[in-house]
């Protein structure tokens, strides 16, 4: 059989959010087959490590990854996904029972539901979960294996059990025994973060420091997931490969559609501020012009004018009203100059009542001459 891939980018969740990852899964340079599966459906990420033989290790894996999907929780809940494992490896041991792949099949699992900042993990075998934080890589889960026995009681070192013979030997797996329990994990992380699934073809290859620079440094998540594959490959690729990476965003979008609301919410608000502060100053200066008056010489008379004397803006806002009977030259020196420059009045009433004492002026001086 062929070399067989898979490669995701991004995907919609359940809940409607965006999630940046990136998957691939690679036969490898030495097996014919690929006994490895995975499940990538927001908030779920699974891979599977199949074993048994002759396509067995398949059977088992993608029952894995199937029963899980099936029975997952919506949200991180690290009971309820322990029991999604649980029907898992039932799963695997009644399709042994009834001939489905092979009595003894088998498959490590790790799982992972991520939200927001909660993430929760269940684990059985020696697939990893790392989470890349700050620039460092974490392993999270702990490898259910011969290797992680021996180091922990220091009879080997981790250089050693690289090339140990016996580094292929699992102390735990799925579709073994009814009692299996996976490991759990529930970790809060935060935006900018890093989570990694993998199978052992990935770590068997690549030394951690090795896997923490390529995540480190690619940045896009489906071409980091494949250029680990790749680089596994590259040294050797031995077993299959299987490799999902997740960048987790936290609360950062929340926060970002937040911020975008509250400035929305400030332009709109400014915009109709200035909106308001136009309209009252349009209407304000209306009413100014439309209720003031002034007195001018016209055709050496005097004359009633509404508005303002001159030009505001570039533009005339006077009207004539009326040009009276009262003759400029028949004021008393002071009144006729202020005329002649334009005398401004409060309103029209001001002005009619000013241009009527005038007139009495005018009659009154005439009598008195007349006498």
């Amino acid at each position: 059989m062929g070399r067989r891939s898979s490669y995701r980018s991004t995907e919609r969740s359940r809940k409607g959010a965006i999630t940046p990852f990136g998957s691939r899964t690679d036969v490898g340079c030495v097996r014919d087959h690929n006994e490895d599966s995975l499940i990538v459906a927001p908030p779920l990420y699974v891979v599977a490590d199949g074993m048994g033989g002759h396509a067995a290790g398949e059977v088992a894996s993608e029952i894995a990854v199937g029963t899980i999907a099936k029975h997952a929780p919506e949200h991180p809940d690290a009971l309820a996904l322990a029991e999604a494992v649980r029907q898992a490896n039932r799963a695997i041991i009644k399709a042994a029972s009834e001939s489905v792949g092979r009595e003894g099949m088998g498959t490590t699992c790790t799982a992972a539901i991520l939200d927001k900042d909660k993430l929760v993990i269940a684990h059985v075998g020696d697939s990893r979960a790392y989470l890349l934080g700050d620039g460092r890589l974490h392993q999270i889960t702990r490898d259910h294996s011969l290797m992680a026995n021996m180091i922990e009681a220091g009879q080997l070192t981790p250089e050693e059990a690289r090339s140990h013979p016996n580094r292929s030997v699992i102390t735990r797996a799925l579709g073994n025994d009814p009692a299996t329990e996976p490991d759990l994990f529930e970790i809060d992380v935060q935006a900018g973060d890093r989570l990694l699934l993998c199978s052992d073809g990935l770590t068997g290859m690549l030394r951690d420091s090795q896997i923490e620079s390529i995540m480190t440094r690619v940045k896009d998540p489906q071409r980091c997931a494949s250029q680990l594959v790749n680089e596994a490959i590259a040294a050797g690729g031995v077993d299959n490969i299987t490799v999902i990476i997740i960048d987790i965003v936290g609360q950062r979008e929340k926060q970002i559609r937040r911020i975008a609301r509250r400035a929305k919410i400030t332009v709109a608000f400014a915009f109709m501020l200035l909106i308001a502060v136009m309209a009252a100053g349009a209407y304000g200066s209306w009413w100014y012009l439309n209720h003031s008056a002034y007195l001018a010489a016209e055709d050496g008379y005097v004359a009633i004018y509404r508005g303002v004397p001159g030009e505001v803006l570039g533009f005339s806002h006077s009207e004539l009203i009326e040009k009276t009977d009262v003759k400029v030259g028949d004021l008393p020196a002071g009144s006729a100059d202020r005329i002649q420059d334009t005398l401004r009045v409060s309103d029209l009433d001001e002005a009619y009542s000013l241009v009527d004492q005038y007139r009495e002026e005018i009659d009154s001086r005439k009598g008195a001459s007349r006498i």
